[in-house]
């Protein structure tokens, strides 16, 4: 569901922000969050490209994303 709305939205020509929280002891796992934002890049390369690359801020990971 919210790939498809990522998709939607930057077919409008919107940015996305992408952002994951870490909470507990994932924060010792986050290149397992870092997988799952590359995983989204793959999956709207064809709409989208990446204008933020991911970036760990505290607990926070986040990644922008814009209209080719």
């Amino acid at each position: 569901m919210k790939l498809r709305k990522i998709i939607d939205f930057l077919r409008e020509g919107n940015k996305v922000k992408v952002t994951m929280r870490f909470r507990g002891r994932e924060m010792a796992h986050q290149d397992l969050g870092l997988n799952v934002l590359m995983r989204i890049r793959d999956d709207v390369e064809e709409v989208g490209k990446i204008e933020q690359f991911p970036r760990t801020e505290g607990r926070l990971m986040t990644m922008v994303l814009t209209t080719k």
